[in-house]
């Protein structure tokens, strides 16, 4: 392999979370440098643009080893969106994308492997539909797509096995959590549970011990407190994303945070993922129009309460044909966040909570040297986020 180019990035505006600053930086070894360095081998001229760090995806499941899979890294690319999560793959599907991404050409993806749930517990009928048509053998469900766990013994025995799978992250399900035993006697309910919420804790102590984080699929507030309370680091969609199992909302006190609800996440520093966009499918004007409205009216006051208690936020959107621009596009039509905190979280907090440990999403000295130019200023129109000039990734430019 050559030595990498070393670049001077001249007369754009680069974003520091709250505005556009004019500067120069320069990209030596992957890494901004504020610095001139010694040798310069090329000089980009940005001629007025606007630099964003590139956008995060932290819940999709689409980057898999399927027949769309090229198209998919092209729209991601096209878009801008480099740094992806997918909460939930199978191992193989896993193994069979190595060189493909995580590499600087590609997408950086985090992936957990099977998710932790009850018995009978949600992803069981996903994996039963595919089972019952054929496209996956019984070695492709309990204890790959998804790890049955009823009791305490049964986590101990089997949290060694899952992280022999080497998950980046532990996936666990929780499922209107507070009715767990109600549920687990109910047949009616297969599907609609999770693990006993008891074993949360255990769980989330065995995790952290073998140095994962753990995502937390939860549906209701009740749900998001005993996650939260439980110590989990992030939470992997908003309570009523979704409505209930009737894609309704009858009760929507359900699914509403409280302040504590939101204190407690942000003492504890967990990221929630919101995961809202799925209400824009529904036609405000159209046979679901009250559903429609109610989502909204949720989905606005929980990010009201959880912006106002400072609770760390994610992009995601849980979508399989498209990335975070979707989602992003719904969150503007609540009018709760300023297109200045959307494109914060969007370029700098996403990255950052898909990565913890690694030094991205900013343009700070030793920083990875990853960015995207607008041709406009996207806090005065905020599509200038599609008008995209030039891709870096990893100190390497990237063609369209």
């Amino acid at each position: 392999m050559g030595q990498a180019r070393t670049y001077a990035i001249t007369g754009g505006h680069w974003f520091n979370g709250t505005r556009f600053v004019r500067d120069t930086w320069y990209v030596v070894q992957g890494r901004f440098r504020h610095a001139p360095p010694a040798r310069i081998d090329t000089t980009i001229e940005l001629d007025g643009a606007f630099v964003v760090p590139p956008f995060g995806e932290a819940h999709n499941h689409n980057i898999d080893s399927t027949s769309r899979l090229a198209g998919l890294l092209t729209r991601y690319r096209q878009d801008g969106v480099f740094f992806v999560q997918n909460p939930s793959i199978l191992p193989a599907s896993r193994d069979a994308l190595t060189g493909v991404v995580n590499v600087p050409a590609s997408l950086d993806v985090t992936f957990a492997l099977g998710g932790l749930t009850g018995p009978g517990g949600h992803p069981w009928l996903v994996a039963k539909r595919n089972l019952d048509r054929g496209a996956w053998t019984v070695a492709q469900t309990d204890g790959a797509f998804y790890w049955t766990v009823a009791n305490r013994d049964e986590l101990e025995a089997k949290m060694p096995q899952l992280l022999a799978q080497r998950p980046d992250f532990i996936k666990v399900f929780l499922l209107y959590a507070d009715e767990y035993a109600r549920r687990l006697a109910d047949s009616s309910s297969i599907g609609w549970r999770g693990i006993d919420p008891a074993l949360l804790p255990v769980l989330v102590t065995r995790a952290h011990a073998a140095g994962k984080r753990v995502v937390a699929h939860i549906e209701t507030a009740a749900d998001f407190r005993i996650a939260v309370q439980a110590g989990v680091d992030q939470i992997a969609h908003m309570p009523g994303f979704r409505g209930d199992e009737r894609v309704r909302l009858p009760v929507p006190s359900r699914y509403l945070l409280t302040e504590a609800d939101a204190r407690l996440a942000m003492q504890r520093g967990t990221v929630v993922i919101t995961t809202l966009g799925g209400a824009a499918t529904l036609d405000p004007a159209g046979p679901d129009s009250s559903t429609r409205r109610a989502l909204d009216v949720l989905h606005r006051e929980n990010l009201r309460t959880l912006q106002r208690q400072r609770v760390r936020l994610a992009i995601g959107s849980d979508t399989y044909s498209d990335d975070s621009r979707d989602e992003v596009a719904y969150l503007r039509t609540l009018r709760v966040l300023s297109d200045t905190t959307l494109l914060r979280i969007w370029a700098m907090d996403t990255p950052r909570a898909i990565f913890p440990s690694r030094r991205l999403g900013r343009f700070v000295e030793g920083f990875e040297a990853h960015l995207l130019a607008l041709d406009c200023n996207p806090l005065m129109r905020f599509d200038c986020t599609t008008s995209i000039r030039l891709r870096m990734k990893a100190g390497q430019l990237l063609t369209p």
